[in-house]
């Protein structure tokens, strides 16, 4: 089926029109009629005098429901409380396929605002806060949603929309499982989901098989002492639909071969961190984008916790050859990570650079996953909680880089996922003072600014507490579907 940015024409004239404002809205607008024959009266009628198209688009497409749901959120009650009134405020039932938006077969959470369809690694942080809110099913039925995904796309895509298809995001399937798996018992969770883990390992390890030291090929990556890891990648060198304006306009004042731009914006959007300087040239700005030639920390951690289970996976179901082989494919991946990703100088682990061969000198709230992961030595946690002490912990708490370049995934930003893989990483190695005191500076700003907001927000500034997040392609959300998570889930611990 022909979709919106199918259609040539039409298409680019709105986006780099911006005709609805956000470039999102248009690929999520639903045809009323068969798409060509749209096209066909876009390309016969735009050049007469008087020509609208606004009204053509909104004549010929449903667009989507605005971002604002009506919901109101009473500022009398406990942030806590409004997050449990906020699950059914975010939750959608089953979803058939219609225009970009891919079917899915049991209800789900979405994040909030312009993020009307469910996304991957924001789902593992919504669900810690569905847990302790007693919304087993409901976490269950995510996790067969992103089951059904893998079954009929071989992989999770960046959310369910067509246009996200050809990248993934961070892979947090394999810990949705265990999460699962601490409600409902190992063995029955370990059955349903090992052939969807397995599936989804193979989309990452997607052309490993027969590089050589040095080679890079889709994710896969071989490093110099033929030790495999992976990277960020994405399948498409084209702009990003929903972003289609931003990206042509990059590439035609970026003074790089545009394939290759493209190539690198659709790999910093399927990391989560879109965008950070963390995938700059030093000193540079988007245009010097270059994310998949870096091989990320933390996406290399994930990969570990996914090999960790699908050998335990296979040793449930009493597969001891699959068991010894996961098991082997995981603490090479662990050797590799400690190997390439430890930055000495720094003291702190870094993503690896395959241009200049070594660590990355980026400081990011990434160089936390090896804690969270369990995977660093004692020396290397120590050394990596003294970092975070002088250089990411922030009033609000954790700050996403220590360089402030505009973009939303750089100082002064916090965001709910990192402050997760900083507490539960501290505290895996003992630093539960530090742990402590970063969830609760986190909380406090939450807090503080549902107080006079009345909202949970996407995003925080974390250095200036008076002062909204910002940076990004969109203004800031809110909702919001990892906060409220983060914030539940932090609150049973820490809250006061």
């Amino acid at each position: 089926m022909k979709q919106i940015y199918d259609l040539a024409g039409l298409f680019e004239d709105a986006q780099l029109g911006a005709v609805l404002g956000d470039g999102k809205t248009f690929v999520d607008c639903v045809a009323r009629r068969p798409a060509q024959e749209i096209e066909n009266e876009y390309r016969a009628r735009k050049t007469t005098p008087g020509f609208d198209l606004k009204k053509f688009i909104e004549k010929n497409f449903e667009l989507p429901p605005a971002a604002a749901s009506g919901y109101e959120s009473d500022k009398a009650l406990s942030v806590e409380e409004n997050v449990r009134r906020l699950w059914d405020v975010l939750t959608r039932p089953p979803a058939p396929e219609s225009g970009s938006l891919l079917g899915l077969p049991f209800p789900y959470v979405v994040p909030g605002g312009r993020f009307r369809e469910i996304y991957y690694w924001d789902s593992y942080f919504t669900m810690l806060g569905l847990r302790e809110h007693g919304r087993a099913g409901l976490i269950g039925n995510m996790a067969d949603n992103f089951a059904f995904l893998i079954e009929k796309y071989g992989h999770i895509p960046n959310g369910n929309r067509s246009y996200y298809l050809s990248r993934s995001q961070p892979p947090f399937f394999a810990l949705i499982a265990e999460l699962l798996a601490g409600l409902n018992g190992a063995e029955p969770v370990y059955r349903r989901y090992r052939a969807a883990l397995e599936k989804e390992y193979s989309f990452w390890q997607a052309g490993a098989d027969g590089l050589k030291p040095g080679e890079a090929r889709r994710r896969a990556v071989r490093l110099p002492g033929g030790e495999q890891l992976n990277r960020y990648y994405d399948d498409s060198p084209a702009p990003r639909p929903e972003s289609y304006a931003e990206d042509a306009r990059l590439a035609a004042a970026a003074g790089r071969p545009a394939e290759q731009l493209y190539r690198d914006i659709r790999a910093g959007a399927e990391s989560g961190w879109d965008f950070s300087s963390r995938w700059f040239s030093a000193g540079g700005g988007l245009a010097t984008i270059r994310t998949t030639e870096l091989v990320p920390v933390d996406l290399n951690c994930l990969l570990y916790t996914l090999e960790d289970t699908l050998a335990k996976a296979a040793g449930s179901a009493g597969d001891a050859a699959a068991a010894a082989g996961f098991g082997a494919r995981a603490a090479a991946r662990k050797a590799a990570v400690l190997k390439y990703c430890w930055n000495g100088a720094a003291g702190f682990f870094c993503d690896h650079d395959l241009v200049s061969g070594k660590p990355s000198g980026v400081i990011s709230a990434a160089g936390l996953y090896p804690l969270f992961a369990g995977i660093a030595d004692d020396a290397q946690a120590a050394s990596a909680a003294a970092v975070v002490k002088e250089l990411l912990l922030k009033p609000g708490g954790i700050v996403t880089t220590t360089t402030n370049t505009g973009q939303q995934w750089d100082a002064p930003n916090g965001w709910a996922p990192l402050q997760w893989i900083a507490v539960r990483g501290l505290e895996n190695y003992g630093f539960c003072g530090l742990a402590g005191e970063t969830a609760r500076r986190w909380l406090s700003l939450n807090d503080r600014v549902f107080r006079e907001t009345g909202k949970l927000m996407e995003k925080y500034n974390v250095e200036d507490l008076s002062r909204p997040a910002g940076g990004g392609e969109y203004p800031s959300q809110d909702g919001f579907g990892w906060t409220n998570g983060v914030y539940a889930a932090l609150n049973k611990k820490y809250g006061t």
